[in-house]
């Protein structure tokens, strides 16, 4: 079936939150789960068979924690963006697991703009965010949408400088690591409001979350996939703002730098992105060149996120196929493995072991690790 929907019902949208939003579902579990029952409703109550499939009880989140979760998002202005929405923004979309929930405040056409991501040192020199405010300002002034992260430094300038240049056509768009009706850093209250009104304010936690350091490689994943390219304007080495070039790149989308001297290690990690391939850029012209040529990954709509091969294989697995949680188990370890070596080495299809994977992570005896691999959870 398609993922793809009309309007949803609120029963349809309380459904759906509440699936994400139970313990063991992440946006590969959730995918699975909604494709292969059709709506969030029948995923729910098929949850408990599934983990007991994987030797462990189940129990989704309570309702009443959505009712409460509900009730922040109204009482902070805040809506929901679904994945299957016509204006889900097909970038995003392209990732191999597209965040299934957003929530948002603002200016929702922002999305249909051509976007380019501005990041940066946070401890940054005065020199660097005034570079990002004039790069931005010029950015958004040619209609793009500039993105960051409402972090200290660059990103504080780059969203400055897009404000100050949305008047003649573009504008900025601000994704949290925190809930929606949650500022961070606080100093950032009033430019985190102003971004809210004036542009678009997204967040993949639920509301009233605060900002812990496992949830900034989320966030950073949405700053690159929401944009044609990234820019990383100053950084050290192992900064965020390198995480999120290089998520950039793995996504197929431009990886701008501007260089700096090798003497000032917050430029290391520009001059280095640089070393490694991403393009130099010196000025708003360098940048937007680039991204005027930028065409888009191949083959991707709007409202349909990517799936991989084994994700595709299990839509039509019939559960009586997946007998092999047990089985499945003797393959892993805690030491992560890729889901490809487990099917070479089990010699099961890929939907089995898909299914199996997701019994024996909704029984509490699975992790998932980046680049698709898994493992057992420690005893």
């Amino acid at each position: 079936m398609s993922l793809a929907a009309a309007a949803l019902s609120p029963q349809a949208e309380f459904a759906r939150v509440r699936l994400l939003r139970s313990p063991g579902i992440g946006p590969v579990s959730y995918f699975q789960l909604l494709r292969r029952f059709g709506d969030a409703a029948a995923a729910l109550d098929a949850l408990p068979d599934l983990a007991a499939r994987g030797g462990g009880r189940y129990r989704p989140v309570p309702p009443e924690r959505i009712e409460a979760e509900l009730d922040r998002l109204r009482r902070a202005g805040g809506q929901y963006l679904f994945h299957d929405s016509p204006v889900y923004p097909r970038l995003l979309a392209s990732l191999e697991t597209p965040p299934p929930i957003l929530t948002w405040r603002g200016d929702l056409s922002l999305l249909g703009q051509g976007a380019v991501a501005l990041v940066g040192a946070r401890n940054a020199s005065a020199g660097a965010c005034r570079l990002a405010r004039e790069y931005a300002a010029e950015l958004a002034a040619r209609g793009y949408a500039v993105v960051s992260g409402l972090a200290r430094g660059i990103d504080a300038a780059a969203h400055k400088g897009a404000l100050a240049g949305m008047a003649r056509g573009g504008g900025t768009i601000g994704v949290i690591a925190s809930g929606i009706d949650v500022t961070y850093p606080p100093e950032h209250a009033a430019l985190q409001e102003d971004v809210a009104t004036r542009g678009l304010l997204l967040a993949e936690m639920p509301p009233g979350t605060e900002p812990l350091a496992r949830h900034f490689p989320f966030r950073n994943r949405i700053i690159a996939g929401l944009a044609a390219g990234t820019v990383v304007v100053e950084a050290a080495p192992r900064s965020g703002s390198l995480i999120t070039a290089r998520l950039a790149g793995e996504a197929g989308r431009e990886v701008m730098a501007v260089p700096g001297s090798p003497l000032d290690s917050r430029s290391r990690g520009c001059n280095e992105l640089i070393r490694d391939g991403a393009v130099l850029v010196q000025s708003a012209d360098d940048i937007a060149e680039l991204l005027e040529r930028f065409e888009g990954p191949a083959n991707k709509t709007l409202r349909e996120p990517v799936w991989t091969n084994a994700a595709e294989a299990a839509l039509d697995l019939d559960l009586a196929e997946a007998d092999g949680p047990t089985e499945i188990a003797h393959f892993l370890g805690t030491a992560p493995v890729a889901t490809d070596e487990l099917i070479r080495q089990s010699g099961a299809s890929a939907g089995a072991v898909q299914m199996a994977l997701l019994e024996l992570e909704l029984a509490g005896r699975l992790l998932r690790h980046a680049g698709g691999r898994v493992s057992l959870v420690h005893p």
